[in-house]
């Protein structure tokens, strides 16, 4: 047999021939998939050596979005910083917010007033379900499904109204602030907030029923980006990916914030939700479960806030805020994973550096050593189900 070989400038493409018997020439391909691709979620890049229809390799290529997010963190202040934590991943705006807000409060020693706590924990959870609903649309979506997106931007359009009345925002709400909450809640919001998880729980079963036990869905995805335990230790993933293959891992309940360490104890309605088969179908029905579990946390919050007096949702803060010099990792379980920030005070109004570990990063990054051997069929379901959001690679 006889082999010969070809590259091109920059590595970009690469191929190998091979004569074998008879003269039958069969080569490996390298393929780029995107950074336009409507299947990646935004501006990512897979370059792909493919022998056949089966893949040798992939190699995410990313940076395509990056804003420069940590550096704009650092040349603004502390109350400044907001307005961006809350976009590198847009479908968990609050929970960016609530993890700088978190880090600060910390290393001031600063004590949030309870009411804070309890509303903060309610729209994180909201903000949870809003998540998980969008992948639980798209992904179908992706494999040819189009009714599912329908039912599952009806939900989310409900619970959007509660967040855009109490935040004035859709999608960037800006309500987080150091001490607190920007403002108290609106009259009458309690019961409007527990009318809408009714509904949506009410009407979730339309959805489930599109999903659950589709005969194409399932054969689409059962068995299909099988991730090993090993592989998500290995490369860090987090979050629905993460307990989908075994990892039996929750912040809320592992190092609890905000209100999660009552929510979580014995006979409360907190319980992480696991799987071991790793694969598309397993890491769908984790996402689907989830929502069940966070609509439960926020109807008891929704309770127990009903419940306290009132009284302030935040602190008086001075004109100028200083946070004390030192440094502190804040991490929090956001709906897509682990959501860590690595702030470094020098005693000034800005901070000296302000690291982000984002989900989706560590979660993409597993592709490399997920998709070889896999059906070049399969890339799009597989990649579909890894939940991510560029911005929230890029930064």
């Amino acid at each position: 047999m006889t082999e010969m070989t070809a590259a091109t400038r920059g590595g970009e493409r690469a191929l190998t021939v091979g004569v074998g018997a008879g003269g039958l020439a069969t080569a490996d391909m390298v393929l780029n998939i995107g950074p336009q691709h409507p299947a990646t979620h935004g501006v990512l890049r897979l370059r792909i050596v493919v022998d056949g229809e089966r893949i040798v390799s992939a190699e995410p290529i990313v940076g395509y979005m990056h804003r420069g997010a940590e550096k704009l963190f650092e040349v603004r202040d502390y109350r400044q910083i907001l307005v961006l934590a809350n976009r590198h991943d847009w479908l968990s705006a609050f929970s960016n917010e609530l993890g700088v807000v978190l880090g600060v409060e910390q290393l001031l020693g600063m004590e949030v007033p309870e009411r804070a706590v309890w509303a903060r924990t309610v729209l994180a959870e909201l903000n949870r379900v809003l998540n998980h609903l969008m992948f639980l649309g798209s992904y179908p979506l992706e494999l040819g499904a189009i009714t599912p997106v329908f039912h599952a931007f009806r939900e989310r359009e409900e619970l959007q109204a509660v967040m855009e009345e109490i935040s004035g925002g859709r999608m960037h709400y800006m309500f987080n602030r150091v001490g607190g909450l920007k403002e108290d809640l609106p009259a009458g919001w309690l019961g409007r907030a527990h009318h809408a998880v009714a509904a949506v729980r009410r009407r979730l079963p339309d959805l489930e029923r599109l999903i659950v036990g589709n005969e194409i869905l399932e054969a689409r995805t059962r068995g299909v980006g099988v991730l090993p335990l090993e592989a998500v230790l290995a490369h860090g993933v987090s979050g629905p990916i993460g307990r989908a293959s075994g990892l039996d891992v929750d912040l809320r309940r592992d190092t609890p914030y905000l209100a999660y360490g009552e929510l979580f104890a014995d006979g409360g309605p907190g319980r992480v939700v696991t799987r071991t088969a790793g694969d598309c179908l397993a890491r769908l029905e984790v996402l689907l479960e989830q929502v069940h579990v966070s609509l439960d946390l926020a109807d008891v919050a929704l309770d127990r806030l009903g419940l306290l007096p009132q009284g302030p949702v935040n602190v008086r803060l001075p004109k100028v805020l200083k946070v004390p010099e030192g440094h502190i990792y804040c991490a929090t379980e956001n709906p897509l994973g682990f959501n860590g920030y690595y702030l470094v005070s020098r005693g000034e109004k800005t901070p000296w550096r302000l690291k982000l570990r984002s989900a989706s990063f560590n979660n993409v990054s597993v592709l490399a050593s997920m998709l070889p051997g896999q059906l070049i069929a399969d890339m799009v379901a597989i990649l579909g189900s890894m939940f991510f959001v560029v911005g929230d690679i890029d930064k």
